[in-house]
């Protein structure tokens, strides 16, 4: 009865989140901001501005460095003091002067900024005596170095101190920023990538993704163990997949296998994907045909996961959004890990119908730091899910709505209940997705012989290929935990015989030695370090 109100009391509070997102527009309380430097930075500002329907005299234009990486001075002088300009002499803030003479933000108009590319991206450290460098010694405090993005974010403080990191007062919230007491704080994205094409098509995927819905399934890398040192990210990742149960989203967590997806994994149908640690991109992500479903979110924690937007095979944030991704969050510098994005909390809001900003910010613990978080502000992926009967395409992503419905209508039954009722609905409607996802959850309980039967009816329920070599891996691993490994080489050769030119051969191959107890030949597969 607990579970119950709870979740009544979340769905109350997302029906609030969409009412007042309703009543009042995100486009009035965003701007846009373009380097007139970058040639091609004033055209992507209109083209993001025109489809968001942001009013012209939102848009700022300034005159700074074309590079990635600028000094303070810099930061100062061309982008912090114009931008502070603007807001005071566009009357989007109301100041008042504190008795220590300093302004302060009584009330605004703006709680969105979306940088557009050719925007600097991060503030290299200065070791020169600079004003508000109170360097204190220490990882955090003793540091002055930031993302452009993440210091933006703190103009409404007129704080002239640049070291350390300032505590983040959106941090766990579970109220739209239109709604928070704290009216100093912006909130910063940048429409960023390696190509012009590519952020073009991030605005575009993310409008459309809005209207339809972001239908697919979730991706979630294994935990690496205590041992590693990485519990409390571990923690993070473990968080997700119950969270996606219960509004119906498949997902893979790959908790058998330490370490990230390996190359030649089947990812299909990728609509979100978590993980980490990292330092280049890795696995499917590092195979030139892989793509995510049109927005998709995704984000791989690693110190400096966004050290550069300019390269699409270098970290990650590049290359996620290359491949296709509308929106991801990373690093410019080592954040350590409690200050970087949690990616349980950006996860839950997304869900909840919050917009990537507010999603993104409220799992940041720390501003006037190291995060960049690269997207449309303004994108709500899940924004529809309370029209319960919205259309959605044929095929499979009717599979993806059905399942949707069901988990939402039915997950507050209790566990045993629940899959009995889900077991049916899948049966009935050859749902292969929720029969895949069934199988892992039973498989996760501990319920072998149930996920097997689960995987065997998945295998013959898919028509593609890669699903079903992905269902072949989760049954395999099933049988070598039932400790019946002959059923799995059977399986995984029986495979091969008609899938032996599959990406994912080698990785069967591997799997099926471990099987047979013999020691499986290396591959270039990374592991987390």
């Amino acid at each position: 009865m607990r579970h119950h109100r709870s979740f009544l009391a979340l769905l109350v509070v997302f029906m609030v989140v969409i009412q007042v997102r309703a009543e009042q527009p995100l486009a009035t309380s965003t701007i846009v901001v373009y380097n007139k430097s970058a040639p091609d930075s004033p055209e992507l500002a209109r083209f993001y501005a025109k489809q968001r329907g942001i009013a012209y005299d939102h848009i700022i234009g300034l005159t700074c460095s074309v590079d990635e990486e600028i000094t303070r001075e810099e930061y100062d002088g061309n982008i912090a003091e114009p931008l502070r300009e603007a807001f005071k002499s566009r009357k989007w803030w109301t100041i008042r002067e504190t008795a220590e003479h300093q302004d302060a933000v009584l009330s605004t108009s703006i709680r969105f900024v979306a940088l557009i590319k050719g925007m600097p991206l991060k503030i290299k450290p200065t070791a020169a005596p600079y004003p508000g460098d109170e360097s204190a010694g220490g990882p955090i405090d003793g540091r002055n170095e930031a993302s452009v993005d993440s210091e933006i974010a703190t103009l409404g403080y007129f704080s002239p101190k640049i070291s350390g990191a300032k505590l983040n007062s959106y941090f766990k919230s579970f109220r739209t920023i239109d709604q928070w007491d704290d009216v100093a704080l912006l909130l910063v994205c940048r429409l960023d990538a390696p190509s012009v094409a590519t952020v073009r098509q991030m605005i575009i995927d993310s409008v459309a993704a809005e209207k339809t819905g972001l239908w697919g399934r979730a991706y979630v890398d294994s935990s690496h163990g205590p041992s590693a040192g990485y519990g409390l990210g571990d923690q993070w990742l473990a968080e997700i997949p119950q969270q996606l149960h219960k509004v119906g989203i498949p997902v893979v967590y790959q908790s058998p296998i330490p370490g990230i997806f390996p190359e030649g994994y089947p990812m299909t149908d990728c609509a979100l994907y978590y993980g980490w640690y990292y330092p280049n991109v890795a696995g499917p992500f590092a195979n030139p045909d892989f793509h995510f479903v049109p927005g998709a979110v995704a984000m791989h924690i690693h110190s400096f996961s966004a050290n550069t937007l300019r390269d699409r095979n270098a970290n990650w944030v590049g290359p996620l959004v290359s491949h296709g991704a509308a929106a991801s969050v990373g690093n410019v510098y080592e954040p350590y890990l409690q200050l970087t994005t949690h990616p349980n909390i950006l996860n839950d809001r997304l869900l909840h119908g919050f917009t990537f900003a507010e999603s993104a910010y409220a799992a940041t613990e720390a501003i006037s730091w190291m995060s960049v978080m690269v997207g449309d502000p303004l994108y709500r992926p899940y924004s529809t899910w309370l029209q319960l009967e919205s259309t959605a395409d044929s095929g499979k992503a009717n599979s993806w709505k059905n399942y949707h419905d069901f988990a939402v209508r039915n997950f507050t039954n209790g566990s045993a209940q629940y899959r009995l009722l889900a077991r049916q609905a899948a049966s009935r409607a050859r749902n292969c997705p929720m029969v895949e996802d069934l199988g892992l959850m039973e498989a996760g309980d501990g319920n072998l012989a149930g996920a097997t039967s689960y995987f065997g009816q998945a295998r013959t329920c898919y028509s593609t290929r890669d699903d079903i070599l992905r269902v072949v891996l989760e049954e395999a691993d099933a049988w070598k935990k039932l400790k019946k490994p002959k059923r799995g080489v059977d399986l995984i050769r029986s495979t091969l015989r008609i899938a032996g030119d599959a990406p994912a051969a080698p990785l069967l191959r591997s799997v099926e030695q471990d099987l047979r107890g013999v020691s499986p030949t290396p591959t270039p597969t990374p592991r987390a370090h």
